[in-house]
């Protein structure tokens, strides 16, 4: 990824993203140091440590002590971690069975007979 400088800034969320994205392929703990060279974007070593931290007080991360710091490493994988945005947004809804219709009606034929599947297979797990 090439550095950026000057004035140029992109979203919070996309830096977030892109932070889990060297985190899920170092598939090891790294430090804020470590993550800044992957990312090359040009933030100070002291920006990184900030954002690992909001996503360790977060749950998104782990933290393991070296040196003088910490490294950090995932909770979950992208998939997990997805489909703990889905359940939280779920659980924040007053008519979840609303939500949960309109979500299954706006799946591709596809996605549903995967969905369909997947809870035929808990539900026998469960049996």
């Amino acid at each position: 990824m090439s550095g950026k400088g000057g004035d140029e800034r992109r979203p919070h969320g996309e830096l977030v993203a892109d932070v889990l994205a060297v985190l899920w392929q170092a598939g090891k703990p790294m430090t804020a140091q470590q993550v800044n060279a992957v990312l090359d974007t040009g933030l100070a070593r002291t920006t990184m440590a900030t954002i690992l931290g909001r996503l360790y007080e977060k749950g998104t991360l782990r933290r393991v002590p070296v040196s003088r710091g910490f490294a950090y490493e995932p909770v979950e994988d992208a998939a997990g971690l997805a489909a703990g945005r889905m359940r939280r947004e779920l659980e924040g809804e007053p008519h979840r069975d609303l939500v949960l219709k309109r979500f299954v009606s706006s799946l591709s034929d596809s996605d549903e007979e995967t969905l369909r599947r997947l809870l035929l297979e808990a539900e026998e797990d469960s049996s």
